[in-house]
């Protein structure tokens, strides 16, 4: 059994792991940049080495620092999580040169399926389908051309070594190959240091689903499948197991070719065999395709681990010390539904991009299984993935799934940066997504419906005006503010929010308010939770760096300027 473990990657990958190492009574040893020194995965591990740096290539990535930490503190194998060094076969060979245990599959296996053309012409060989397409040598443009012909339009040019989207585009039409080859080629030269590409047919309406193979280099099995195909711009939004609609007969066909796939390369430890299908009719045992093969721990693993009953982080440490699988075939039985989400700091509103700043507030609803590598506190920094959870709800259904993951995401409170919380619950809403009948297309067909933002009601405005003045203790505060207890007072307030400023006027007396939003009189009175729109559900609120943050369906932040600053004042006189 491994004694030490070092745990090169971070965020609730590392936590993860660390989790499972612990209960296996495995010492372990985190590394960290500077941005990190204080991350909650360091805190997770028994001991730390501080790799220093912020960017990844100054830390995570320096794979010869990481093996020579590892022996300086005694540990006896790495677990390479995923992203970074995890499908680096490079590394993963000198971490065994070191005479390290390497906790993931052999270097010759991340080589051998780590080439898009390659992966496709090995499970040819092994009897598994592939997509129509062309993956030879020759590169030459009328070679390209000629073969996008006669797989006929409309195709997909993809680089070779690409994954996550870059490198690939779609052309519908012969006039269109050159310039979207070339652009192809670019960025996989860019990206990848690889400019070489492979064409395929393209599926209409596809879904993504793929099969969890584990492997011992003796056998592998499959622990059944992932339906992954709520994306945008090719990157997982929403996971569930077991895929909606998925016939037996179908399931054992796709879980059989992937045992193939993986037998075919020697594999050994957790890997996923990643298949495209033709979303266009029911499926059926001849509408799938091996698209690529992941040869690692993949983010959306707890899914399985949910549905199944097992720790598939436990089952590679025990498999990299050597030992047979933990259980066969006929003994992996599936129960239930899980679905997850993954919870991101961005705005869905500009791109979605990055939202970095310091989680002032952070809770989780209830009911969830929440992997995470933050906590309230910590800051979304702009030199890695501004993942802030992978949320993960489990029922004996579908249905109960659902219900339980929409409702811990309608509890879960984010205060200090914009996140997709509210985007995930429309799409979570979404009938396509309610009926199981979606394919990878959705999101882009409905993005405008799915980021809606309405504005708020004059009871929003009201009771973002009132936590702004921090009144928590009637009794003791409002004669401090200007208000009397006995007559009602009244004060101004200004805020915004969604570009719109608005001149609110409170007016109190003990424990309730009247307060005035364009003409209308909301009525709120102040209870043990804090203040409430009277009649009206209790809202949860945060007031944190001069901003009121409302949890609602759709979560409400508003600005609320200084006293002194210039701007408010002259607003308030020009009203």
């Amino acid at each position: 059994m491994i004694r030490k473990l070092l745990i090169a990657n971070r965020g609730e990958i590392a936590c993860r792991i660390a989790r499972t190492a612990s209960e296996m009574g495995i010492e372990t040893l985190a590394i960290a940049s500077a941005a990190d020194a204080r991350a909650i995965h360091v805190l997770a591990c028994d001991e730390v080495f501080h790799l220093g740096g912020n960017t990844p290539e100054e830390s995570y990535l320096r794979g010869a620092d990481i093996i020579a930490a590892g022996q300086e503190r005694g540990a006896d194998a790495i677990h390479p999580g995923y992203g970074f060094l995890s499908e680096d076969p490079n590394f993963a060979q000198a971490v065994l040169d070191a005479g390290l245990i390497w906790v993931g599959p052999p270097p010759s296996a991340i080589r051998a399926m780590g080439l898009k053309d390659n992966a496709k012409i090995l499970m040819h060989n092994a009897k598994v389908p592939v997509v129509p397409g062309y993956h030879k040598a020759d590169q030459s443009l009328n070679v390209l051309r000629q073969a996008a012909e006669e797989i006929g339009y409309p195709v997909l040019i993809k680089a070779v070594a690409g994954g996550g989207g870059k490198g690939m585009r779609l052309v519908e039409q012969a006039s269109d190959f050159e310039v979207y080859l070339t652009a192809a080629q670019s960025e996989g030269r860019s990206a990848f240091g690889n400019d070489r590409v492979l064409i395929e047919k393209f599926i209409p309406n596809p879904r993504h689903i793929e099969i969890q193979v584990f492997g011992d280099g003796q056998s592998c099995i499959h622990l059944y499948e992932r339906d992954c195909s709520l994306q945008r711009r090719h990157q997982k939004i929403v996971e569930e197991a077991p895929a909606p609609y998925m016939p037996d007969a179908v399931r054992d066909a796709m879980g059989s070719a992937a045992v193939r796939a993986a037998e075919a390369i020697g594999y050994s430890s957790a890997g996923t065999i990643e298949f495209i299908v033709d979303g266009s009719r029911p499926l059926s045992v001849d509408s799938f395709y091996f698209m690529e093969m992941n040869t690692r721990l993949q983010v959306e693993h707890p899914v399985t681990e949910e549905t199944l009953g097992l720790d598939l982080v436990a089952w590679q440490l025990r498999v990299a010390a050597g030992e047979k699988l933990p259980k066969t075939q006929p003994e992996i039985l599936s129960q239930g539904h899980s679905i997850e989400v993954r919870l991101y700091a961005e705005d869905p509103q500009v791109e979605f991009l990055p939202s970095i700043g310091t989680l002032h507030h952070l809770i989780f609803g209830p009911g969830l299984r929440v992997e995470t590598g933050v906590q309230a506190g910590d800051l979304v920094s702009p030199f890695y993935d501004p993942m802030i959870a992978k949320l993960i709800a489990t029922g004996p259904d579908r249905a109960t799934a659902l219900k339980r993951l929409l409702r811990g995401l309608k509890l879960t409170q984010i205060a200090g940066v914009k996140t997709n919380r509210d985007f995930l619950i429309a799409l979570l809403q979404h009938p396509e997504f309610i009926f199981g009948k979606f394919d990878t297309g959705l999101i882009g067909r409905d993005l405008q419906a799915l980021i809606e933002v309405t504005p708020p009601s004059p009871q929003e405005w009201a009771l973002a005006a009132l936590v702004s003045m921090e009144l928590s203790n009637p009794a003791q505060e409002l004669e401090f503010q200007g208000f009397s207890i006995f007559t009602p007072s009244r004060q101004q307030v200004v805020l915004l929010c969604q570009d719109e400023t608005k001149l609110i006027y409170v007016s109190l007396q003990g424990a309730l308010a009247s307060v005035e939003v364009d003409g209308t009189i909301v009525l709120l009175h102040l209870v043990a939770q804090g203040w409430c729109v009277v009649g009206a559900r209790q809202i949860a609120t945060v007031f944190a760096a001069r901003k009121v943050y409302l949890f609602t369906t759709k979560m409400r932040v508003f600005d609320c300027p200084d006293p002194l600053d210039r701007t408010a004042l002259k607003f308030r006189q020009a009203v």
